[in-house]
C-alpha cells in the first residue's frame, strides 16, 4: 500500500463530509482511503494510447423524437369555448385584492 493517509486528511475529510467518526471508523477509512488511491495508481499505469475518450461504457442514443408542432395555431377554436375573451386570451374575474 503505497498511499498512506494521514489523520489530519482523515479529519479534515470528516469535516467536510460533516462527519463525527470514531477512533476505529477512522482508521478504517484510512485503510479504504489507501486502497482507492492504490486502485487509482494502477489505472494510470494503464496504456491508454490509441483509446478514444467516452463518457458512456456503452453507446448513448438519443431516444426522444423530434419536437414538431402538429396542432397549429388554433385559437380560434379555442376562444370559442370562453365564456368571456378580451384581445385574443381568456378573460377571467379577478382573484386577487
Amino acid at each position: 500500500m503505497a498511499n498512506v493517509i494521514s489523520d489530519e486528511t482523515i479529519e479534515y475529510v470528516g469535516i467536510l463530509a460533516k462527519l463525527e467518526l470514531s477512533d476505529a471508523e477512522k482508521e478504517e477509512a484510512k485503510k479504504d482511503m489507501g486502497r482507492m488511491l492504490d486502485y487509482i495508481d494502477m489505472l494510470n499505469e494503464l496504456d491508454t494510447d490509441g483509446v478514444e475518450p467516452m463518457s458512456h461504457v456503452f453507446a448513448v442514443n438519443n431516444v426522444f423524437r423530434e419536437d414538431v408542432v402538429t396542432n397549429g395555431d388554433e385559437r380560434e377554436q379555442i376562444l370559442k369555448n370562453a365564456p368571456e375573451q378580451k384581445d385574443g386570451s381568456f378573460k377571467v374575474p379577478k382573484t386577487v385584492e
